[in-house]
């Protein structure tokens, strides 16, 4: 037997700022797809019915349906502050965190190889490349190892 859909009431201004969210051509797909299963669902549709209207799964009903209920807490009370709700409706909807590798090098260590980037070459080479970077880095006792493409991948996004 199915578990019971948990139920979706919308205030009337999560109702008007989730339209608003459905309407605008600026939104991400993926968004604009969980604020249609919401939607939808307030409206007292379940799981099955919104998905095949959607053309999706159960599962990925059933997930935007209960986060939806789960973040109910942080949407109350943001009535008067429309920027807020919004805010925390596309908070609610959006993707959690995924947790990846932890990173390789320490906070302090990335200061560092900007620094060393930031700093005039050796006289013998005009400009850092990213093998050179790599080498002062080892060098300077900064990180045993580095490749090249990691300092590159690094500098190019930023730090």
């Amino acid at each position: 037997m199915a578990r019971p859909t948990p139920p979706i009431n919308l205030s009337p201004e999560q109702d008007e700022m989730l339209h608003k969210i459905a309407r605008s051509r600026e939104v991400a797909y993926s968004l604009l797809q969980r604020v249609k299963i919401v939607l939808s669902a307030a409206g007292g549709n379940d799981n099955k019915t919104i998905a095949e209207e959607m053309g999706l799964c159960e599962e990925t009903v059933g997930l935007w349906r209960r986060r939806w209920v789960e973040g109910g807490v942080k949407l109350e009370g943001l009535a008067a502050n429309r920027k807020k709700l919004r805010a925390v409706i596309e908070e609610v909807l959006s993707d959690k965190a995924r947790s990846g590798s932890p990173g390789k090098f320490s906070p302090e260590q990335l200061c560092r190889i900007i620094a060393v980037a930031c700093e005039t070459p050796p006289e013998y080479i005009s400009h850092w490349s990213r093998a050179e970077l790599a080498r002062e880095v080892i060098k300077r006792d900064i990180t045993e190892e580095i490749s090249p493409s990691s300092i590159g991948r690094f500098l190019k996004s930023g730090g």
